[in-house]
């Protein structure tokens, strides 16, 4: 009865007890030494507080040695070092004199720096400027160009450099030779050209162009007066042939030995005339195969002539 009342006032009334904790191991420290003297604690001053009162646990704490920090502690040498003697600084300052020729600071020329300020492409500055500042800044800059270019290197720049001509497809063009292989077709076609209008002449047009050229170099060395009784005149007259001359009969030489004038044999008997002069070959059978036409012209042309000569014999009687 007794046991299990007491059980049911321990689960009722009563509270368990908490489990009971380990004793932990603590390092043993050592007491710091107490300070001689006068400490004054100023709780307003910072970085002046006990830190040792509040984290006493802290081992990365400074260790204090009789009152005074290591970081505090006294230095054996001394950090002071002479810069320069009395002698060493009284040369110094007459080098400095003499190279600013009595100079003083204030003396200076001002240098502008000119980094800060916004330039255009143009040259110019930018912002609000006056029409002297911005041809000033011009003509700097411009001057400024002139001065690069003529500094600068020609073979960098391409000075004196043959311009290069390329193709659509990329090739570089080669000009003198271009031109030369463009001469020399020019040259071709004329020539071309010139073959096919002597083509289109005959061995007597083609003659005749060469008497013409002889004839003109021959005159180089005539007279100017040119009389009756030139001998070269005469037989030049005499060896024309003419078609309706009455005496040609008479004639008991005849001119070109059955040839005409381009060395071609001709025949030898009676033919037609007709209006080239061209009498037929050697193998002519003497068979008119041509249309009347010559004789046609001829008669046109005669008729032609009568009609004038009748005209005039009629102004003639009338007057």
């Amino acid at each position: 009865m007794s046991s299990s009342l007491a059980e049911y006032l321990a689960k009722n009334y009563l509270t368990a007890d908490p489990p009971k904790k380990k004793p932990t191991k603590k390092r043993k420290r050592k007491e710091a030494a107490p300070t001689t003297g006068i400490v004054i604690a100023d709780d307003d001053a910072p970085g002046w507080e006990d830190t040792n009162a509040n984290n006493s646990d802290d081992d990365d704490a400074p260790t204090i040695l009789g009152g005074v920090t290591k970081s505090f502690k006294k230095a054996t040498t001394s950090n002071w070092k002479t810069v320069k003697e009395a002698a060493e600084t009284a040369a110094a300052d007459a080098i400095l004199a003499a190279n600013t020729d009595g100079r003083t600071e204030d003396d200076e020329p001002t240098i502008a720096d000119d980094t800060a300020v916004i330039k255009m492409s143009s040259g110019a500055h930018a912002g609000l400027q006056t029409g002297a500042q911005v041809a000033a800044q011009l003509a700097a800059a411009k001057e400024e160009e002139r001065r690069r270019f003529l500094a600068a290197d020609p073979a960098d720049i391409g000075k004196g450099q043959e311009t290069i001509y390329r193709d659509a497809s990329g090739r570089i063009i080669n000009i003198a030779m271009q031109r030369a292989e463009a001469r020399k077709k020019i040259q071709e076609e004329e020539e071309k050209a010139l073959r096919e209008k002597e083509m289109q002449k005959g061995d007597v047009q083609r003659l005749q162009a060469s008497e013409r050229s002889k004839q003109l170099q021959d005159a180089k060395y005539m007279t100017l007066s040119r009389y009756a009784d030139d001998k070269e005149l005469n037989e030049e007259l005499k060896e024309q042939e003419r078609w309706n001359d009455p005496a040609a009969a008479f004639l008991t030489k005849k001119q070109g030995g059955g040839k005409s004038k381009t060395g071609r044999t001709v025949y030898q008997g009676a033919a037609a005339p007709n209006r080239f002069g061209i009498r037929p070959g050697h193998k002519w059978d003497g068979v008119d195969r041509g249309n009347g036409f010559e004789s046609k012209w001829f008669q046109a042309q005669n008729k032609k002539r009568e009609m004038v000569q009748r005209r005039y014999e009629s102004q003639m009687d009338i007057d």
